[in-house]
């Protein structure tokens, strides 16, 4: 049986990213998850002004810690791929599986070193130098466009 890839945000800082990936994730019909304390007020109001009508239609899962979505994620044995500057596996290099969870630091500081630990893999998008980093749901978009052509999990239009 295959599980599908998933995106998880560690504490967003711009709520407006957190729409951009809810967006995309309603596209491609992946689950998100939202590790908290975000640095935004997170409420319905907000989360569909940035989203418009794509947050109804993006399965959503809060949780309150990076503790709580740990114990979730490994209740589930699923794999966590870190995306990261620092990442020692370029992307074009990785291979993805099923079941597999692409998270996403905060824009404005990554995550903490201990969180990084806990990843099963960290990757890390090429690009020409100078440039230091993407916006962060441009790199998850980049991410989940291969994962989900590796493990062809493409959304099927025809329903």
């Amino acid at each position: 049986m295959t599980t599908a890839i998933s995106i998880a945000l560690y504490q967003p800082d711009i709520p407006q990213n957190l729409g951009g990936t809810l967006r995309l994730a309603a596209c491609m019909n992946v689950e998100t998850h939202v590790i908290e304390p975000c640095g935004f007020v997170f409420d319905d109001r907000k989360l569909h002004r940035v989203g418009l009508d794509y947050t109804d239609l993006a399965p959503l899962k809060k949780h309150s810690s990076w503790d709580a979505f740990r114990a979730w994620q490994q209740s589930q044995n699923r794999r966590l791929v870190l995306l990261t500057t620092k990442g020692s596996t370029p992307l074009p290099d990785f291979t993805f599986q099923d079941g597999d969870i692409l998270l996403a630091g905060r824009e404005s500081a990554g995550v903490p070193e201990s969180v990084a630990d806990c990843a099963d893999a960290r990757i890390v998008i090429p690009m020409q130098p100078p440039a230091r980093s993407l916006n962060v749901t441009v790199s998850i978009a980049m991410c989940l466009t291969e994962a989900l052509r590796q493990t062809r999990q493409f959304p099927n239009p025809q329903g």
